[in-house]
Protein backbone atom coordinates (compact mmCIF):
# COMPACT_ATOMS: atom_id res chain seq x y z
CA UNK A 1 0.00 0.00 0.00
CA UNK A 2 3.31 2.19 0.95
CA UNK A 3 4.48 2.18 -2.38
CA UNK A 4 0.98 2.88 -4.24
CA UNK A 5 0.64 5.67 -2.07
CA UNK A 6 3.96 7.05 -3.16
CA UNK A 7 3.70 6.08 -7.14
CA UNK A 8 0.23 7.19 -7.17
CA UNK A 9 1.12 10.90 -5.20
CA UNK A 10 4.50 11.43 -7.45
CA UNK A 11 2.62 10.18 -10.89
CA UNK A 12 -0.37 12.78 -10.01
CA UNK A 13 -2.85 10.17 -9.77
CA UNK A 14 -6.14 11.59 -8.79
CA UNK A 15 -7.74 7.67 -7.60
CA UNK A 16 -5.88 4.94 -6.61
CA UNK A 17 -7.15 1.09 -6.19
CA UNK A 18 -5.98 -1.24 -3.40
CA UNK A 19 -6.89 -4.37 -2.13
CA UNK A 20 -9.20 -4.33 0.96
CA UNK A 21 -7.37 -5.65 4.10
CA UNK A 22 -8.07 -4.62 7.80
CA UNK A 23 -4.69 -3.02 8.28
CA UNK A 24 -5.20 -0.91 5.00
CA UNK A 25 -8.30 0.61 6.42
CA UNK A 26 -7.04 1.51 9.36
CA UNK A 27 -4.06 3.22 8.16
CA UNK A 28 -6.32 5.43 5.72
CA UNK A 29 -8.79 6.41 8.55
CA UNK A 30 -5.71 7.83 10.09
CA UNK A 31 -4.38 9.30 6.89
CA UNK A 32 -7.80 11.22 6.21
CA UNK A 33 -8.16 12.06 9.50
CA UNK A 34 -5.10 13.69 9.69
CA UNK A 35 -6.13 15.28 6.05
CA UNK A 36 -3.30 13.75 3.82
CA UNK A 37 -5.81 11.94 1.70
CA UNK A 38 -9.65 13.20 0.35
CA UNK A 39 -11.02 9.66 1.19
CA UNK A 40 -11.92 6.19 0.35
CA UNK A 41 -14.40 4.26 -0.58
CA UNK A 42 -14.95 0.39 -1.34
CA UNK A 43 -15.00 -0.17 -5.25
CA UNK A 44 -19.03 -0.55 -6.39
CA UNK A 45 -17.86 -4.03 -8.97
CA UNK A 46 -15.18 -5.14 -6.59
CA UNK A 47 -15.80 -5.82 -2.93
CA UNK A 48 -12.02 -6.33 -1.95
CA UNK A 49 -10.55 -2.84 -3.53
CA UNK A 50 -10.55 -0.03 -2.21
CA UNK A 51 -10.65 3.37 -4.36
CA UNK A 52 -8.28 6.07 -2.50
CA UNK A 53 -8.45 10.09 -3.79
CA UNK A 54 -5.47 11.25 -3.01
CA UNK A 55 -5.14 14.76 -2.09
CA UNK A 56 -3.41 17.92 -3.91
CA UNK A 57 -1.91 21.52 -2.64
CA UNK A 58 -1.86 23.76 -5.04
CA UNK A 59 -0.50 21.17 -7.63
CA UNK A 60 1.82 19.33 -5.13
CA UNK A 61 1.16 16.19 -3.45
CA UNK A 62 0.50 16.13 0.32
CA UNK A 63 2.17 13.23 0.97
CA UNK A 64 6.19 14.27 0.13
CA UNK A 65 7.39 11.64 1.97
CA UNK A 66 6.81 8.30 3.44
CA UNK A 67 9.61 6.42 5.44
CA UNK A 68 8.98 2.85 6.54
CA UNK A 69 10.96 2.46 9.89
CA UNK A 70 10.79 -1.33 10.34
CA UNK A 71 11.81 -4.27 8.43
CA UNK A 72 11.11 -8.14 9.09
CA UNK A 73 14.56 -8.87 10.07
CA UNK A 74 14.93 -5.29 12.27
CA UNK A 75 11.89 -4.67 14.61
CA UNK A 76 12.42 -2.15 17.46
CA UNK A 77 9.77 -0.97 19.85
CA UNK A 78 9.02 2.15 21.95
CA UNK A 79 7.62 2.25 25.59
CA UNK A 80 5.32 5.04 26.46
CA UNK A 81 8.68 6.86 28.18
CA UNK A 82 10.30 6.77 25.31
CA UNK A 83 7.90 8.03 22.69
CA UNK A 84 7.96 11.69 24.95
CA UNK A 85 11.36 11.88 23.95
CA UNK A 86 10.62 11.83 20.48
CA UNK A 87 10.26 15.23 18.42
CA UNK A 88 8.49 14.87 14.85
CA UNK A 89 6.98 18.16 14.52
CA UNK A 90 6.97 17.92 10.50
CA UNK A 91 5.54 14.37 10.13
CA UNK A 92 3.04 12.13 11.37
CA UNK A 93 4.58 8.69 13.08
CA UNK A 94 1.94 5.62 12.98
CA UNK A 95 2.56 3.48 15.84
CA UNK A 96 1.61 -0.30 15.87
CA UNK A 97 0.14 -0.65 18.92
CA UNK A 98 -1.77 -3.40 21.00
CA UNK A 99 -4.89 -1.44 19.98
CA UNK A 100 -4.21 -1.14 16.39
CA UNK A 101 -2.33 1.47 14.50
CA UNK A 102 -2.25 5.13 16.03
CA UNK A 103 -0.88 8.27 15.86
CA UNK A 104 2.16 8.90 18.45
CA UNK A 105 -0.23 11.67 20.37
CA UNK A 106 -2.83 9.34 20.46
CA UNK A 107 -0.67 6.84 22.13
CA UNK A 108 1.06 9.52 24.25
CA UNK A 109 -2.11 9.96 25.18
CA UNK A 110 -3.25 6.27 25.89
CA UNK A 111 0.39 5.98 27.71
CA UNK A 112 0.76 3.15 25.25
CA UNK A 113 3.73 2.17 23.21
CA UNK A 114 4.76 0.16 20.12
CA UNK A 115 6.33 -0.13 17.40
CA UNK A 116 6.94 2.64 15.14
CA UNK A 117 5.88 1.78 11.39
CA UNK A 118 6.13 5.04 9.31
CA UNK A 119 6.30 8.86 8.80
CA UNK A 120 4.66 10.79 6.74
CA UNK A 121 6.16 14.05 5.46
Amino acid sequence: MFSNLKNGQSSKKQIIFQKKTITCLEILNILWDEGFILGYKIHPSKLDTLKVFLKYKSNSPVINSLTLLTKPGARFYYSAKQLWKLDITKGLLIISTSKGFMTIEKCKKLKLGGEPFFIIK
